[in-house]
């Protein structure tokens, strides 16, 4: 380091970045360990949030540290510039490969929605080890540029471990994070629309069934003794198509797919009544599945904070690499690089809050965890 330049310890820098470091790691930790140990968490959208939770920690482990230390000395460089550029290429690369296991989630539950019949809640196919693997080698490819040697620029300032090449500044927020948004944000519009789709055809459906048990009652109340009862309605029947949710309607009065038609139970009692087999695996196979649908709460939710730790960082850099002459304090570009290393912290939290099955999974470690989350 220079000797002419005189170093104030961020003290306050040093011991935040430290709790912030152990926080990831534990959380994340606990993340990959639930998926790995816990039968119910073995979906293919978990296998995504493992890989993003992979991302935050090699992100803990890799970057923090390095930039903790930075920070620690008021942001002066005083390592090997070799050092900064493995940083700076690890930097670009975890954060990159964050947003793109998002962006993959995001396809993946579209897929889930839209083509269910083709697609595979238990196992993760090849579609997915292609999606998964992408995201990754497009993550490496983006940060390549720096690895092959595109901060060593003439005149480069030691005290300062940053991005050099301003063009390269551009291209990469552009490539890791104003292309990849976009698209996200449109699946996960489309996928919600699809949802309210799907629950319209059910409910076409259940008032079909719902006017038909009506029906078969008016029925079988003419054939009854004057003396005897009606048999009793489905429970369905007694509550108002408009008051019925997405998951009573899937789980609680919509017929199972391996279990028979309660139109068919009431007209055949004897059991006469054979169901189509093949109607019947189709249906099974095109039912979306509970736990996925929680997924489906808990994964806007992360990307809408995803999107407003990351945002304020990529259009402040973006600015930077664009206009030269704007003065944008320090303290402002700390911040918000501050602001997008939290993101890794808060996905575990979020799982906890929204996730039935992680939260009873994070009891198992933190048994002084509120009942309320």
């Amino acid at each position: 380091m220079p000797a002419n330049l005189t170093t104030n310890y961020n003290f306050p820098a040093l011991i935040f970045g430290i709790l912030l470091i152990i926080i990831i790691i534990c959380g994340n930790v606990l993340v990959c360990l639930s998926v790995y140990t816990e039968k119910a968490l073995k979906t293919t959208t978990n296998y995504f949030i493992v890989s993003l939770a992979v991302a935050d920690l090699f992100l803990a482990v890799l970057v923090l540290p390095l930039f903790v230390y930075a920070e620690f000395q008021d942001g002066i460089w005083s390592l090997n510039m070799t050092v900064c550029d493995g940083l700076m290429t690890m930097d670009v690369m975890l954060c990159t490969a964050s947003i793109f296991n998002l962006c993959a989630i995001s396809i993946d539950r579209f897929i889930a929605v839209a083509v269910p019949l083709n697609y595979n809640r238990k196992h993760v196919d090849q579609r997915q080890i292609v999606l998964l693997s992408a995201t990754w080698i497009l993550a490496l490819a983006v940060a390549s540029p720096v690895m092959f040697g595109i901060n060593n620029v003439p005149n480069r300032d030691h005290s300062e471990c940053k991005l050099e090449d301003n063009n390269y500044v551009v291209y990469s927020s552009v490539c890791s994070f104003f292309v990849p948004c976009p698209i996200m944000l449109l699946l996960y519009c489309g996928m919600f629309r699809g949802l309210r789709n799907w629950e319209a055809a059910r409910k076409t459906k259940l008032r079909s069934s719902m006017q038909a048990c009506r029906k078969l009652q008016e029925a079988t109340t003419s054939l009854q003794p004057l003396s005897g009862l009606p048999p009793p309605l489905p429970p369905v029947i007694d509550k108002d198509l408009s008051d019925i949710t997405l998951e009573e309607l899937h789980h609680d009065h919509y017929p199972d797919p391996d279990s028979p038609d309660p139109v068919s139970m009431l007209a055949y009692p004897a059991g006469s009544y054979n169901k189509d087999q093949n109607q019947n695996r189709q249906r099974k196979r095109a039912k979306i599945n509970r736990r996925e649908r929680k997924a489906m709460r808990v994964l806007p939710v992360v990307v809408g904070v995803f999107l407003f730790c990351w945002t304020p960082f990529f259009v402040v850099h973006t600015m930077r690499a664009l206009c030269e002459d704007c003065d944008i304090p320090s303290i402002v570009t700390s911040i918000v690089t501050w602001l997008g290393y939290v993101n890794s912290a808060l996905n575990p939290i979020i799982y906890t809050v929204f996730n039935t099955e992680f939260r009873k999974f994070f009891r198992k470690f933190l048994p002084t965890l509120p009942n309320c989350c």
